[in-house]
């Protein structure tokens, strides 16, 4: 999952000229093995500085990856390369493809020294700067307009900009500093408050308008490279999305509006950063547990002297007990308490719904939804609708005959124990009996499967088969600045590099969790590639979050194949920042339509279910042997299991979203959270909990967007069907991915680039053959 850039300039989706129709046709219900990844897609939450401003400078959205709502990952980026043992505290993994180069990168890495005095100061310091460069260009004559002295300028200092408040930005979510969080908090306020007053300078849109009328009146706009172009129209289309064009009364009103919204959004990454609940069970609550994981949990004693173990809500806690607890009532109190721990953010998010209301209005459209997705490739909230209901219909017989299979395993396991059996499957049931059937259907036990991925032996693998497909390498910064001693600083090179022109960029792990980090798992793009004045290049820099478990004291660090199959696609979104290479930061890297932004990645997931990609990247953590034949096939055959239900689950999010941005009047959305979810997710529920204050994607940038997770697999399912399925470590694959994909970024229509690297118009054959095909035979 990638988190919306805090830019001026990065806060509006890139236009899509053409929509690409991938309703899925009956006609591709083909019998196929799968090519995408379902269960482990991405995690759960956004991180605060992903949260998008509405009010930009300059234009676009930028990413920092999220995952799908619920899905149980330790969303990660949840990896890392420096050698651990038990017995030090820094989780350091040795990336043994890594020698000495002997050569100096020729952009220095960042300093990470900022004091709180510093990061409000800097903060204010580059507004004042911004708005003096705006006030220039806003003064211009009409006559004096042209690409240099309005588009080049102002993407220049749009750029320079994220290159001061990026890092700033995020030490809110990383710093174990408070007074450095809270300082961060208060700079992201102050940037997001700008960027409204930013992108309401008429002044600076009649020179935008004035200047691409000159450009096309002296015959210069054929001169101008595509890139250039496209900055120029996307420029002019950040105006009118904002509002530029309504009178000045209705200005000022929209300016209110879009201040009032970044902030009821930051308020609700603030909470999510900082909610640090727990909840305690007994021993004998959390029978069936795995003894490892409880080992882990704080273990007090109450004040009437009864033994518990405080389990907090973050992933690694949490999901082992909704997957694991034999106890219903356990589960159920865990479900609740998960789904209720941040009902502080309802009111916040009603706010922010009624405010998005307003402001569509004003700016002349039915709903939200139609605001936001005219720069989509999906372009209409009408075309999501047609999208989710065409799935939904096609996924419910599949989705009915898995809850009658558990359902009955619930009957009967109830039964055995003496427990009452009301019919009713729950939404803590579904983990629960989803895991148990894959264990006896298939003998494939998790916690065994687990013992093969140790962090340290794992990490380190996939980080060197990305290094052989991309053509490139990793060379630790030993004693490089950082954030905290556990974040390893890597500087990222060509394969075989010999001057400083071959080097890529950095790149940050940040892997095990800490108190009040970010509590899932994201990759931060914080500098993004671009040409500088002089014609040199300016280097991408990227931070992957993460919050892999901790060893216990019996075993290492291990991971579950959904952690493995989650690092593989987060490190999918390090490398589209750092192998991209466009002229203007603007369209760098993961700068691409949000309906488009998690494709490569879920295409990248593949890899985790290669029998010969299990194999390399498995060594027991005793035994040191790799998983065998048998086990492998277990793992691939547990691919499309219930594979209804979780596309069900997913469709309920984005459905939430969807109807929240498109109602035109307030509703009560904890009891839509609740009835939509048992409508669509076959689940029931017995307490309303507030679960939207948990749904971070629709304050961070995923707003009207969730569906975005499950369109995106459709060409994620092409491009691997396509391109990689024969030889999936092939590096000439990959350099046809690296160069038709990675390499452009944002630069061009996303359409063209999937149709240069197919070699044809996408379409959904892919994605409806492995999906109900495997589904069958599963």
């Amino acid at each position: 999952m990638t988190a919306v850039r805090a830019s001026a300039q990065r806060l509006q989706q890139l236009t899509q000229r053409r929509h690409l129709n991938l309703r899925l046709g009956a006609s591709a219900l083909a019998v196929g093995l799968a090519a995408f990844s379902l269960r482990s897609i991405s995690s759960h939450v956004l991180p605060s500085a992903c949260f998008s401003r509405s009010g930009n400078l300059n234009g676009d959205i930028r990413t920092r990856y999220w995952g799908l709502q619920g899905s149980g990952r330790t969303f990660a980026p949840n990896s890392c390369l420096r050698s651990f043992s038990t017995s030090i505290p820094r989780h350091h993994f040795p990336l043994s493809s890594s020698p000495s180069m002997g050569l100096t990168p020729p952009q220095p890495v960042l300093k990470w020294e900022h004091s709180a005095e510093d990061i409000t100061r800097l903060t204010k310091d580059g507004i004042e700067e911004y708005r003096k460069v705006m006030d220039k260009v806003g003064a211009l004559n009409a006559k004096d307009c042209n690409f240099d002295s309005v588009f080049l300028t102002l993407t220049r200092a749009d750029t320079h900009f994220d290159e001061l408040s990026e890092p700033l930005a995020f030490y809110q979510n990383v710093s174990p500093t408070k007074e450095l969080r809270d300082a961060s908090n208060d700079a992201e306020s102050l940037v997001r408050n700008f960027a409204v007053e930013a992108s309401m300078r008429l002044d600076v849109f009649n020179a935008k308008t004035a200047a691409e009328k000159n450009i096309k009146a002296s015959g210069q706009w054929d001169k101008h490279s595509p890139e250039e172009q496209r900055l120029i129209e996307k420029s002019i289309l950040d105006g009118t999305r904002a509002g530029l064009a309504l009178p000045e009364d209705k200005r000022t009103e929209l300016t209110q509006l879009k201040k009032d919204l970044q902030q009821a959004c930051l308020e609700f990454s603030k909470n999510f950063n900082e909610e640090n609940g727990v909840i305690s069970f007994t021993e004998e609550e959390l029978k069936g547990v795995p003894k490892d994981v409880v080992s882990g949990y704080t273990k007090r004693k109450t004040d009437d002297g009864k033994e518990v173990h405080d389990v907090t809500y973050k992933t690694p806690d949490i999901f082992p007990v909704f997957k694991f607890a034999e106890n219903p009532k356990t589960r159920q109190r865990a479900q609740e308490g998960h789904e209720s721990r941040l009902e502080v953010n309802v009111p916040l998010l009603d706010k922010a719904l009624g405010l998005r209301r307003k402001i569509a209005s004003l700016l002349g459209y039915k709903t939200w939804a139609d605001y936001v997705t005219e720069v989509k490739m999906i372009k209409t909230g009408k075309g999501i609708e047609e999208f989710l209901d065409d799935l939904e219909h096609k996924l419910l017989p599949v989705a009915n005959k898995e809850k009658e299979i558990l359902l009955a395993m619930k009957k009967k396991e109830h039964e055995a124990q003496g427990i009452p059996f009301d019919g009713q499957f729950y939404i803590w049931d579904y983990r629960y009996y989803d895991r148990k059937y894959i264990e006896e259907s298939l003998a494939l036990d998790d916690m065994l499967v687990k013992e093969y991925f140790p962090v340290s032996v794992v990490v380190p693998t996939i980080l060197e088969i990305y290094q052989n497909l991309l053509g490139v390498q990793f060379e630790e910064l030993k004693g490089a600045s950082t954030w905290h001693p556990d974040v390893q600083a890597f500087a990222v090179w060509e394969k075989d590099a010999k001057d400083e022109s071959d080097f890529v960029g950095y790149c940050y792990l940040d892997l095990f969790p800490r108190e009040a980090k970010y509590s899932h798992a994201a990759v931060w793009p914080i500098l993004s590639g671009h040409e500088k004045p002089d014609g040199s290049r300016s280097y991408p820099l990227t931070a992957m979050v993460a919050n892999l478990a901790k060893p216990t004291p019996d075993k290492p660090a291990l991971m579950r194949h959904d952690d493995v199959v989650t690092f593989f696609h987060e490190m999918g979104h390090v490398f589209h920042g750092l192998l991209s290479r466009t002229k203007f930061s603007r369209f760098h890297g993961t700068s691409v339509a949000r309906d488009f932004v998690e494709a490569p990645s879920q295409m990248l997931e593949n890899w985790c279910w290669e029998p010969k990609v299990l194999e390399k990247m498995s060594s027991h953590y005793e035994t040191k042997k790799p998983l065998d034949a048998e086990l492998i096939e277990k793992i691939i055959k547990s691919r499309y299991v219930n594979v209804g239900l979780f596309y069900l689950r997913q469709l309920f999010f984005a459905k939430f979203d969807l109807k929240v941005h498109t109602d035109q009047e307030k509703e009560d959305y904890t009891k839509l959270w609740n009835t939509l979810r048992q409508k669509v997710s076959l689940v029931n529920y017995e307490k309303e909990c507030p679960g939207q204050g948990t749904f971070g994607h629709i304050t961070g940038g995923y707003d009207a967007g969730y569906y975005g997770y499950t369109y995106s697999l459709v060409f994620a399912a092409d491009m691997y069907a396509t391109v990689f399925k024969a030889d999936p470590l092939d590096p000439a694959r990959g350099k046809r991915y690296r160069d038709k994909i990675l390499l452009v970024g944002g630069s061009r229509e996303e359409s063209e680039s999937l149709k240069d690297f197919l070699g044809r118009e996408p379409n959904s054959e892919a994605f409806l053959k492995e999906l109900f095909g495997a589904s069958k035979s599963s």
